[in-house]
């Protein structure tokens, strides 16, 4: 047995040749979608000092925090989100920028919690934000791009649900009911699919509601607020309206929410939440204090979820490996079928690795049919077999066995590259 001082430590990865190829997959269209809405990229430090992220969640994650003392006697953490950085950073920098801001940040993020599947103790986390706009235009824009990402990443409608309600209508509930701290009651709503009716009636008593009648509340989409339904009519101009669903239930467990909140759920498997977001204006102010006061909203998405129900989502799935198809770590293997042409195989490889086709072949001579073994073994989807016929080649498609003559007054860049373009 591996001696456990140098196995990975629980909640870590480690990322095989395929699991960096999914994890590029993904990082591919959280990038692409968020560039199609004029998203911004950014990055932060991964360290950050400990008292950032206490003031932003008033504690709420402190238990969680991977958090140690440096060499310089600092309270350091490594960051356990990424939304705590960027209000940090646009505090400081604000008049450098033109509002709003539209950022989206990729990093791993890190939470001392208990693993299980779909949770780390590390993970890779997409962040996008608008920063300066207090409309509910921007909430919308932000689910539109949460959609999106969803569809992007090859899951189909029927496949996931955005539940989305708004804090406003539950401070409404709040005043109706003389409950004078909206902070310690919200939570309890956050819980109510979680808690058994029994329990949940003892601790509504100290607040003075019922079950039924949050139930009744929650029930009444008249209680939807304006917000919400600015968002929806929003959606539905995009063509996205289907996948917006009103749920009172959705407040978020944060603290720092102020207004339209929503999760994605995955409907085909006990109606997971897999990413969501919110509106969170005043936390810049409190993180800057006061140096910054715009109004701000974010979504996220983690990639151990994520990938968990890509992988159980058959046109997802399907979705992500014919992406890993198109982007193999080797386009072209140099089957060398003469020894005595190395060298014109060597300067034919640099040629094409030159025009920035990847490339491999064996470093050290082998049969020649060892060397298709390679080829295939490396996903290349074509060999070229350079022979005693050099410099005429011949060029094999390894999925369908079929194959093309490369003559010597050929362009052999331009041949490569228009049957790398083309389908097999």
């Amino acid at each position: 047995m591996a001696d456990k001082r140098f196995q990975s430590l629980p909640g870590f990865r480690d990322f095989t040749p395929r699991d960096c190829a999914v994890r590029n997959y993904l990082f591919s269209v959280w990038r692409d979608v968020a560039h199609r809405y004029g998203f911004t990229e950014y990055d932060a430090p991964i360290v950050e000092s400990t008292d950032l992220y206490l003031k932003k969640t008033g504690g709420e994650l402190s238990s969680q925090l991977f958090r140690f003392e440096d060499q310089g006697g600092r309270d350091i953490t490594l960051r356990p989100e990424l939304t705590a950085s960027l209000a940090r950073i646009v505090g400081a920098n604000q008049r450098d920028f033109p509002k709003p801001l539209k950022w989206f940040e990729i990093g791993p993020c890190f939470r001392y919690e208990k693993p299980q599947k779909g949770r780390g103790r590390e993970f890779i986390q997409f962040n996008a934000d608008i920063l300066g706009e207090g409309s509910a235009s921007a909430d919308a824009e932000l689910i539109a791009l949460a959609i999106d990402t969803m569809l992007g990443l090859g899951f189909q409608e029927g496949d996931f649900v955005i539940r989305a309600s708004d804090r406003e209508s539950w401070l409404g509930f709040c005043a109706d009911h003389d409950i004078s701290d909206p902070s310690e009651f919200l939570p309890l709503i956050d819980r109510l699919e979680k808690l058994k009716p029994e329990a949940l009636n003892q601790q509504l008593k100290q607040f003075g509601v019922t079950l039924e009648q949050i139930n009744g509340f929650i029930n009444n989409t008249d209680n939807a607020s304006s917000a919400f339904e600015e968002i929806k009519e929003n959606l539905e101009a995009r063509g996205l309206g289907q996948f917006l669903e009103l749920d009172l239930t959705i407040v978020r467990g944060l603290a720092y929410y102020t207004g339209a909140v929503f999760e994605i759920f995955d409907m085909k498997k006990s109606m997971r939440a897999v990413a969501g977001g919110g509106r969170y204006d005043g936390l810049l102010s409190t993180l800057s204090d006061g140096a910054a006061d715009l109004p701000a909203t974010g979504f996220a998405m983690g990639d151990m979820v994520i990938r968990n129900f890509i992988e159980e989502t058959p046109n997802a799935k399907l979705e992500m490996e014919a992406w890993m198809a198109r982007n193999p770590a080797c386009d072209v293997y140099v089957v060398v079928a003469d020894p005595s042409k190395r060298n014109d195989a060597l300067g034919v490889i640099t040629e094409l690795r030159s025009a920035g086709i990847s490339v491999d072949f064996a470093m050290t001579q082998i049969n020649v049919g060892k060397q298709f073994k390679k080829a295939e073994q490396s996903g290349a989807r074509f060999a070229l077999v350079v022979g005693s016929e050099f410099p005429e080649m011949q060029l094999k498609v390894l999925a369908s066995r079929t194959e093309e003559t490369i003559h010597p007054n050929s362009n052999l860049q331009e041949v490569i590259q228009k049957n790398l373009d083309s389908p097999d």
